[in-house]
């Protein structure tokens, strides 16, 4: 691309910085330093280490963060919970510690503020269901500390809700996970699609009163994975209201990445690391592996392949950016880390996007679709109650 692409792409940035769905920075900060902020400055170039840090996120233009709070789906019950209110308290500390850089935001509004005040907005968007251990009351708790987005399931299976890469067992969402995107709206918590099953994004469309989104998930039609969207539900979020955030990790956006990274994974568990892992001697083992086992290389053109498709199906308006960095060991040329944000722009200006079209991309699209579910919000609270309902009594377990 040239530097004439670049610094338009930069001048959009600076109008229209990036909203990013989500990023696992606080679990990587959890791994490699026990959430140690002296231990890992974000304040210096944490390249080598970490994707992310304060000097890249400023290069790249991002203006709004959704800092995912994630565990593993294998910590499970009150497990889950406390790793999450650790994750919760990681996010709210470093944003209070770098108060020049970050300012926690909850609404709209907050997100305004910030990108006025020459500041990033720090969301907070819980990853998996299993992080409220099947309690409304928690789900409410989570939403009083800050966290405006729940992925209903990560990579297993809930009682509730099926996960795209688990076995299919109660075909999307029982009565109870019906409750809990009800009790979500009712919140204002937005219902977050990414890592369900097809049949739990439909199951979510159908019940969900307010806008979902997908915080980093592409299109199933140009990279056949399960984590993808599919384009029947694609063209359903301009009814909704709507946001499908493209993702940049390889083995959702290039399908030759898909089988590469199913061995890469393999060697990772025979080595005794969790295929999720990023830490330094993690990503040793990736890197052998890597060099007898050349990689597929997805490029930025790649990404721009995935938002091209997601735009003709959904519509300008319903697509966003949700890179998930530090949340995967690998990611596109040109994307390796939150300062690569401009070369995606500026690939798309290749391509012909307005830069009216580049601002609801990165910016306005995301804060529509929360300040709609803020609004669907105020108009159910007055009517309706916290629901008290149980997994118990709902799907008759027990």
């Amino acid at each position: 691309m040239t530097s004439e692409l670049l610094d338009r792409a930069r001048a959009v940035l600076r109008d229209t910085p990036v909203v990013d769905g989500h990023n696992d920075l606080p679990w990587a900060m959890r791994v490699q330093a026990g959430y140690d902020l002296d231990a890992l400055d974000l304040t210096a170039d944490q390249s080598g280490r970490l994707h992310t840090d304060l000097v890249r996120l400023r290069a790249g233009g991002v203006g709004a963060q959704f800092w995912s709070v994630f565990v593993r789906s294998d910590y499970t019950g009150d497990q889950a919970v406390s790793a999450t209110l650790e994750q919760v308290d990681f996010v709210r500390t470093m944003a209070q510690r770098h108060a020049a850089v970050l300012q926690l935001a909850r609404t709209a509004d907050d997100m305004e503020a910030a990108r006025a005040g020459g500041r990033i907005a720090s969301l907070i968007g819980a990853e998996g269901g299993h992080s409220i251990n099947c309690s409304l009351g928690t789900l409410r708790m989570m939403f009083e500390l800050g966290v405006r987005y729940l992925t209903l399931t990560h990579n297993d299976n809930l009682p509730w809700a099926d996960s795209a890469t688990d076995v299919r067992a109660v075909g999307g969402l029982t009565a109870f996970g019906e409750e809990v995107v009800r009790e979500m709206n009712r919140l204002g918590m937005l219902v977050d699609l990414s890592h369900v099953s097809a049949d739990t994004m439909r199951a979510a469309l159908r019940v969900s009163v307010a806008p979902v989104i997908f915080s980093h998930s592409s299109a199933r039609a140009v990279c056949d994975h399960p984590r993808n969207v599919p384009d029947d539900v694609l063209a359903q979020l301009p009814a909704n209201g709507g946001l499908a955030m493209a993702t940049f990790v390889p083995k959702f956006i290039l399908p030759a990445a898909i089988e590469w990274t199913a061995a890469a994974d393999e060697n990772l568990r025979a080595h005794g690391f969790h295929p999720l892992e990023t830490t330094p001697e993690a990503m040793a083992v990736q890197h052998a592996y890597e060099a007898a086992h050349p990689r597929p290389v997805a490029t930025v053109a790649t990404v721009a392949d995935h938002l091209d498709h997601m735009r003709e199906v959904a519509g300008i308006d319903h697509i966003g950016i949700g890179g998930d960095f530090d949340g995967t060991a690998f990611l596109p040329e040109g994307l390796g880390d939150v300062a690569g944000y401009p070369n995606l722009i500026a690939e798309l200006l290749g391509r012909g996007w307005s830069e009216a079209d580049l601002g609801k991309l990165t910016w306005h699209n995301a804060v529509r679709v929360l300040r709609a579910a803020e609004d669907v919000a105020a108009d159910l609270r007055p009517t309706t109650g916290p629901s008290l309902a149980t997994i118990d009594r709902l799907d008759g377990r027990g």
